[in-house]
């Protein structure tokens, strides 16, 4: 029986965005700047354990205090179709930005039938959403783990992508191939966005920004993988929300021309980062300064499925969209300090 599909209150279907991992790092953070911007926005996630939920659920709850009813939340897990269609039946929505899956590198080696279900099954699902529901456009994450061991600095779009070291960095590279395939048989505008490392106020307790500052300021020792001779491009969570918005509103056309990343397809693919690679001894430096103490380091030995170094080339993102993060480790690592001694007291 088909059900009558309606916006939410005082919108239009034009105005509504359908966020999934909305209680995510960089989801919540999405939504919120939807919000913020005069849009409503539909969220879902499946507030799974692989992190407390309870930071997750404190997102939600921040959104939910700051923007009212213009922001619909439903606890679902988008790799059950069945789950999927009936939970969105009612809402109407041109645009989606696909944020949630099975996140980390290092957790694949463990649990990697979640990848499979999320990454893979799930990716499908909201394609398949996308596809029913002649979606505008949709953004969804990929992740700089596709370049794998590629020893070219920095990473291009067009780089071969092809020999990934962890199964998320496979499930990420599948979810692009789904992607280009859909974008060929239906003509679903789509965007792949290629996340570097993302760090900031609300950020995920599994990454190293979270870890060394909890360590520094309880004054338990860091590890601190590859005795420290590693870098990555760490972007701060503003200048990252800004790139997604910037990539959703430009959805890319059907018109046969080349787009980042190479498909002739409406299908772009952008690395999305600092376009600066920052030695990690360097960031630890800076939070040491912001927590005001020293770190005690526990060197050791690189870890399976890890890269020595990421570094994102942002020409093309830049060029289609004026993409140009601002933020230096300098000025965003004291933001997060802040963020993090007020919500842990510590």
């Amino acid at each position: 029986m088909m059900t009558e599909q309606t916006a939410l209150p005082g919108t239009n279907t034009r105005s509504t965005v359908l966020v999934t991992g909305a209680a995510g790092f960089i989801g919540a953070a999405v939504a919120d700047a939807l919000l913020l911007r005069g849009q409503q926005v539909i969220g879902i996630d499946s507030l799974n354990d692989y992190y407390p939920a309870s930071l997750k659920q404190a997102r939600l709850d921040d959104l939910a205090v700051r923007h009212g009813e213009r922001f619909r939340f439903h606890r679902l897990d988008f790799s059950d179709m069945g789950a999927l269609s009936a939970t969105l039946a009612p809402f109407a929505f041109e645009r989606i930005v696909h944020l949630g899956a099975q996140a980390g590198v290092r957790y694949s080696l463990d649990n990697p039938h979640a990848y499979v279900a999320s990454n893979l099954a799930g990716h499908v699902n909201m394609l398949e959403l996308a596809r029913a529901r002649q979606i505008r456009h949709m953004v969804y994450a990929s992740s700089s783990s596709v370049y794998g061991g590629n020893a070219k600095l920095p990473f291009a779009v067009e780089d071969r992508a092809d020999n990934p070291v962890s199964l998320y960095a496979a499930t990420k590279k599948a979810d692009e191939l789904m992607s280009e395939t859909y974008a060929h048989l239906f003509r679903i505008p789509l965007t792949g966005l290629r996340f570097f490392t993302v760090y900031g106020p609300w950020g995920r307790p599994d990454m190293a920004m979270w870890k060394f500052a909890e360590r520094i300021l309880t004054d338990r020792p860091i590890d601190v993988y590859n005795h420290g001779d590693m870098s990555r491009d760490f972007t701060y969570i503003d200048d990252i929300v800004g790139g997604v918005l910037a990539c959703l509103d430009r959805a890319p056309l059907d018109d046969g021309a080349p787009k980042a990343g190479g498909s002739t397809k409406p299908h772009a693919l952008y690395n999305i980062g600092n376009n600066r690679a920052e030695p990690l001894l360097r960031l630890i430096e800076v939070l040491e300064d912001a927590c005001g103490r020293k770190a005690r380091r526990n060197l050791l030995p690189m870890q399976p499925g890890d890269v020595h170094a990421t570094y994102a080339d942002i020409t093309a993102l830049t060029r289609d969209t004026g993409y140009a993060p601002g933020t230096t480790i300098e000025v965003g690592v004291p933001r997060f300090v802040e963020w993090f001694r007020a919500y842990t007291g510590l």
